[in-house]
């Protein structure tokens, strides 16, 4: 008897072939969220063979997205949101405004009415959650000044696509190309928009009053009990998100954010981070192989002179918007291109959009096309946009230095470009970062002790969370870019582990280790370590240079 088991198809399908085109594009040294995508091109209704469902892959995609940004918001406080509200507020409104601008002139251009324009202009306004924050975490900046503007900034382009998606259906009829349908009057918009406002205030109010007090107890309540416990943080994710979603009218992933958001102010917020990682890394996968289900690759050939004009709004237009503001505000140009480079694509707000204008008959199904075409191409080269961006930031800083009159700035660290990795945040690491962040030296620190990482939260430094012994770990850290790396950590196992891969990944550079014993100093000068200090040795040698032994008569 054969059973009709859709779900399991679409996961197998999509998990299996996510494995194998994602293992192919990292050998080739792209981006695995490539591979992604092609396996939902493969898997899709405009390829051959096995089609997957892809109401199922929409459905599993957001289960995804709620969990990646319910941890966003775990290390990502109120405190962190407000401290950016004045570049991400108006930086976001502006940015959006420029954007749907020129996607409204393209629309136009090519014969389309202003609803369409404008729903068109919105789509390719509004960055992907996904994308945006895999981006930040492979290159450890979620947690730095420009990371926490970013995040910051997709919130408040969030917000106002969750308004956008309220308000269009109210102004359908005042859109309509034709203009045939009723025109809403100023009275009924200015009520749909207060009564949206109002269901956003009160969905945060709920959450940062209620939830702040009821999220950590029930937390604390189950903590003895771990599988209760992860089943207690699935439950609040998701339950959160589903609820804000009916309630109140907001988006999973800002229902997520928020709660997520609210359980960082409880010292189990790491232990939560940590045991929804792996479902939060599947789920991911999953929607990058939605977004490919949905590519029809005829658009390309069908309209080519549409895409190549939605692909500069996206990748030039918006990122330079972007980036000027940043300026305007008296950022450094580098933060400026980071921010422009994260916003480089569009996502799943976008798809919701589209989808919404075709629905009320403002936008026609090319429009769509060409919007998940976008978003396709513009996903796939977004790496390619950080990796411009990074080339081009010393340079652009330098001409911003010229332009303001200051003086060339110097080396801040043992190379200049370079920063420094500490592993560990103990004793030793302590002291490290303390001194590396009194001298002005960049540092980013890996620790995976949640006591450690709430207290290098609280200092404000740079830090990964993770084992130093994971490659991936150590590529969060930027170890490829880095000068030096400091293994701070007692552990010669690991750290040996950690010197070895940072020469295969920069052997350029310099490891400077810590050791007990003299076994242990030839494990680590083995595995690549420059320099290792064994403590007993150098508490000896101090303790003789204090006592004065080689001073007294008779000594040599």
């Amino acid at each position: 008897m054969e059973h009709a088991t859709p779900l399991i198809a679409m996961i197998v399908a999509g998990l299996g072939l996510a494995f194998v085109l994602g293992a192919l594009a990292a050998r080739l040294r792209m981006s695995p969220i490539v591979g992604y995508l092609l396996a939902g091109i493969a898997v899709g209704p405009f390829t051959p063979g096995f089609v997957a469902d892809q109401k199922l892959a929409n459905e599993l995609a957001e289960i995804g997205v709620i969990l990646l940004m319910f941890g966003v918001g775990m290390h990502f406080s109120l405190r962190d949101l407000l401290s950016v509200r004045a570049i991400a507020l108006p930086g976001a409104v502006v940015q959006i405004a420029v954007a749907t601008a020129l996607g409204v002139l393209l629309a136009s251009t090519l014969g389309w009415g202003a609803g369409a324009g404008i729903i068109f202009g919105l789509s390719l306004s509004v960055a992907s959650t996904v994308v945006l924050l895999r981006a930040l975490e492979e290159r450890a900046l979620v947690t730095s000044e420009r990371g926490r503007i970013a995040v910051g900034w997709l919130i408040v382009e969030d917000i106002a696509m969750v308004l956008a998606l309220v308000l269009l259906p109210a102004l359908a009829g005042w859109l309509g190309s034709d203009g045939s349908g009723p025109a809403p009057g100023a009275g009924d918009l200015a009520i749909a928009v207060l009564a949206t406002l109002a269901k956003v205030a009160g969905f945060m109010a709920l959450v940062l009053v209620v939830g702040r007090r009821t999220i950590p107890w029930l937390l604390h309540a189950v903590a003895p009990h771990r599988e209760l416990f992860r089943l207690a943080v699935l439950a609040i994710a998701l339950g959160v998100a589903f609820g804000s979603a009916k309630l109140f009218g907001v988006s999973f992933a800002l229902g997520a954010f928020f709660a997520g958001m609210v359980l960082s102010e409880s010292e189990l917020s790491h232990r939560a981070a940590e045991e929804t990682l792996p479902l939060r890394e599947a789920f991911a996968v999953l929607f990058f192989v939605s977004v490919g289900m949905l590519f029809d690759p005829g658009v390309v050939l069908r309209e080519p002179l549409a895409l190549a004009g939605a692909l500069f709004i996206v990748l030039v237009g918006k990122s330079i918007a972007a980036f000027l503001i940043v300026l305007l505000f008296r950022h450094p140009a580098g933060v400026g291109m980071t921010i422009a480079a994260s916003l480089a694509q569009i996502g799943e707000f976008s798809f919701i959009l589209a989808g919404l204008g075709v629905s009320l008959g403002l936008l026609p199904e090319t429009g769509r096309d060409i919007v998940l075409a976008t978003a396709i191409i513009s996903i796939v080269l977004n790496p390619l946009a950080f990796g411009v961006s990074r080339r081009l930031e010393p340079h652009i800083e330098a001409a911003q230095r010229r332009f303001r009159g200051a003086p060339p700035a110097r080396a801040a660290g043992p190379d200049p470009g370079g920063h420094v990795v500490v592993i560990g945040f103990g004793r030793v690491g302590t002291l490290v970062a303390a001194a590396l962040a009194g001298k002005g030296v960049p540092f980013v620190v890996v620790e995976n002790d949640a006591d450690r990482v709430a207290e290098l939260k609280e200092k404000g430094y740079a830090f990964v969370e993770g084992n130093s012994a994971s490659r991936s770990v150590l590529e969060q850290a930027g170890i490829r870019r880095a000068a030096e790396l400091l293994v701070a950590i007692p552990n010669a196992f690991e750290g040996g582990r950690a010197a070895r891969h940072a020469k295969e990944a920069n052997a350029g550079i310099r490891v400077v280790a810590r050791a007990h014993t003299d076994a242990e100093v030839a494990h680590l000068e083995r595995l690549g370590a420059d320099v290792v200090i064994m403590g007993e040795r150098q508490i000896a040698l101090e303790m003789i240079a204090a006592s004065g032994v080689t001073s007294r008569p008779g000594s040599s």
